[in-house]
């Protein structure tokens, strides 16, 4: 689990210790490199912390995300999901066969801007999924 030690510093500096709970959802929000449930997330943290409980993981999940190490993202059904917080991208789906693809955020950042000049509002925190169908389902 050594690759979530990367991520003890950032904790640190906000005042938080790594605890094995961290440790473990860091691991495997870093070597999935997908977007994962919490329940996936719990599945696959308990192989390395048996002791973890399914509540303990929505709690990481939430705290991960409001300290920037993680990052939510909602399905189209509504569902939250959740990655390790590398860099600012959005998503893309095919609603025929569910292939997903990423958009970096250079691409749109000029809607970004738009949106804090017109609204007033300083944008934190923001992901955006699209959904459309892929070639091979058109």
């Amino acid at each position: 689990m050594s690759c979530a030690n990367d991520y003890s510093p950032q904790l640190r500096a906000r005042g938080y210790r790594m605890t094995p709970q961290r440790m473990a959802i860091l691991h495997v929000l870093h070597h999935t490199g997908r977007h994962l449930s919490p329940v996936e997330v719990y599945e696959q943290a308990r192989h390395e912390l048996p002791s973890l409980t399914e509540t303990t993981v929505y709690r990481t999940l939430e705290f991960l995300a409001e300290n920037g190490l993680a990052r939510q993202a909602l399905t189209g059904s509504g569902h939250l999901r959740y990655e390790i917080a590398r860099h600012e991208h959005h998503h893309l789906i095919c609603r025929g066969c569910g292939n997903e693809m990423e958009v970096e955020h250079e691409l749109i950042k000029s809607m970004y801007q738009t949106i804090e000049t017109e609204s007033g509002y300083k944008l934190t925190d923001s992901h955006l999924t699209f959904f459309g169908l892929c070639p091979n389902c058109q």
